[in-house]
């Protein structure tokens, strides 16, 4: 699925691996890599609920936003423009890092 970093510091953390406001440890940071590869990886929405690694769940209090585990502490927050009217493929919106049950 296409994915977009709208959130300028993920993007630094994705572009430079560092980020002041994402202190995230080293083996977080190759988590979060592969997180990003994953969601690139994905055709459809089912290829995420399929892979029980990702944690992936919908978001209470919202209507598009998801999650992902990236470790035991933190969680990668995005959101999914869909394209059809099925909701089964979409473009994927990096909109958060936070921790886990904050």
């Amino acid at each position: 699925m296409e994915i977009e970093i709208r959130n300028k510091r993920i993007l630094r953390l994705y572009r430079e691996g560092e980020s002041t406001k994402y202190r995230l440890g080293a083996t977080a940071i190759e988590k979060f890599f592969m997180r990003i590869e994953a969601l690139q990886a994905a055709t459809f929405i089912q290829d995420l609920w399929k892979s029980a690694s990702l944690h992936f769940e919908k978001m209470a209090g919202y209507e598009n936003r998801f999650s992902i585990r990236i470790d035991g502490k933190f969680r990668l927050e995005i959101e999914i423009e869909w394209k059809d009217a099925d909701k089964t493929t979409g473009k994927i919106i990096i909109a958060e890092i936070s921790k886990h049950y904050e």
